[in-house]
């Protein structure tokens, strides 16, 4: 039979073929970590600028800085103390913080607003007056250890989120979002109902209205919200604002974008999930993750391309990554997900404004940055990456429920004593 079935004929695509146990698909942002920097400290003008508009000289920066992280720390101890919310400090960065503000959830509910505050010792990049080959002190950028904030709340906007806070200068902030926790509060808002296992939506009463909502996805928005977040943390915001007459550059430094096909139970989607497996690692090669990505297989291509196919605990996952780039496929209850992760952006472009020397401006594909304006750009790679995977999914037998048809025909019966 497989013989005689086109190949490229889409109605033979898992979406058509199995559309009678499909209620439809949901594609959004899953998670994100967005980081701000204050950009003007990256470089010796704007170090220069900042120091002279606070009357600091170099030798007396460490001082200055000092004092700056002594009344941070106390600002956000008093924040905990306010709020009768926990500040509990990790005696290691590897203890798993997101399950330890679960865990305190749970024992200490609170139904919106800050969960609790963890503090532990971390790697960072600070600033630190040094003395360069003529003896003369300027202010680097240096690799140390410092403390940093995990600042757990219930958002009415984010739902479950952190935001993450360097109490050294040059104060690097980092906020982790889910998408789908975003989204439950965009559905409420618009009467739809929905039912989620962990973080995916398995059924919505609304698809296409859900999607539409998803697809107004405003960065604008995000920005003004993320910064009024980085004044809550941050109360040393304001002079940095007053002496730069800006804030914290958001960019994106990590963003996954997921596609959920809902089945209309668990066992429609085990019927056939072996099957997507075994397709996606037999008959995909490393090489088609260029094709998912919308690239072309080119060979002055520099780096590493993977397929990769491993046993976990929830279930079986299939995974090709492209450098740092990849896209995978597992199930969640009756959800089967395909999602893209983007680490490098560049490896992607943009249609922007771009000035030239001679003053000019005009419209060019350009590799993309991480800048957060670019997000609307991450969601058209992703989604458009997503159904170029979900539509290589053809000509999927049932497996499970053929195996059960085999062994009914093959188990020996009694007729008759």
């Amino acid at each position: 039979l497989q013989a005689f079935i086109r190949k490229d004929d889409p109605m033979n695509t898992i979406l058509e073929q199995f559309k009678d146990k499909i209620n439809g698909t949901f594609a959004f942002f899953d998670r994100m970590i967005i980081k701000g920097h204050i950009r003007q400290f990256f470089s010796a003008s704007g170090k220069g600028f900042f120091l002279s508009e606070q009357n600091v000289l170099l030798k007396d920066f460490s001082a200055y800085a000092s004092q700056v992280t002594s009344d941070l720390v106390a600002y956000v101890e008093k924040m905990a103390e306010e709020t009768h919310r926990p500040l509990r400090y990790l005696t290691s960065a590897k203890i798993p913080k997101e399950q330890t503000a679960m865990g305190i959830l749970k024992d200490d509910p609170v139904e919106e607003g800050l969960v609790c505050i963890l503090s532990v010792v971390e790697y960072c990049q600070t600033l630190q007056p040094i003395k360069n080959r003529d003896g003369r002190l300027e202010l680097r950028s240096v690799d140390r250890k410092c403390k940093y904030y995990y600042l757990y709340y219930l958002d009415k906007h984010f739902g479950f989120m952190h935001v993450k806070l360097q109490t050294w200068f040059p104060f690097l902030i980092q906020v982790y979002i889910n998408g789908r926790e975003m989204m439950k509060h965009v559905f409420d808002e618009n009467g739809i109902t929905y039912k989620m296992y962990d973080n995916s939506f398995y059924e919505i009463s609304d698809i296409a209205k859900a999607q539409e909502l998803a697809d107004k996805f405003d960065s604008k928005s995000l920005c003004r919200q993320l910064d009024l977040f980085a004044h809550k943390v941050n109360p040393y915001l304001d002079t940095i604002e007053k002496t730069f007459h800006q804030g914290y550059y958001w960019c994106v430094d990590q963003c996954e974008f997921a596609t959920d096909v809902m089945f209309k139970s668990r066992e429609a989607l085990e019927d056939i999930y072996p099957s997507l497996v075994g397709h996606a690692f037999y008959d995909f090669k490393c090489t088609d993750v260029f094709s998912f990505l919308g690239r072309k297989l080119d060979p002055r291509f520099q780096g590493e391309a993977v397929s990769d196919y491993r046993k976990r605990p929830a279930g079986w996952r299939i995974k090709f990554k492209m450098k740092s780039n990849s896209i995978k496929m597992y199930d969640k209850f009756s959800c089967l997900r395909v999602e893209m992760t983007i680490n490098d952006p560049r490896e992607f472009k943009v249609y922007k404004d771009v000035r030239h020397q001679d003053g000019t401006v005009s419209k060019r594909w350009v590799p993309m940055g991480k800048a957060i304006s670019n997000l609307y750009r991450y969601a058209e790679v992703s989604k458009a990456a997503n159904r170029r995977f979900l539509d290589s999914l053809r000509n999927i037998v049932p497996a499970g429920s053929i195996e059960r048809e085999i062994n009914e025909v093959c188990g020996k019966k009694t007729v008759r004593g």
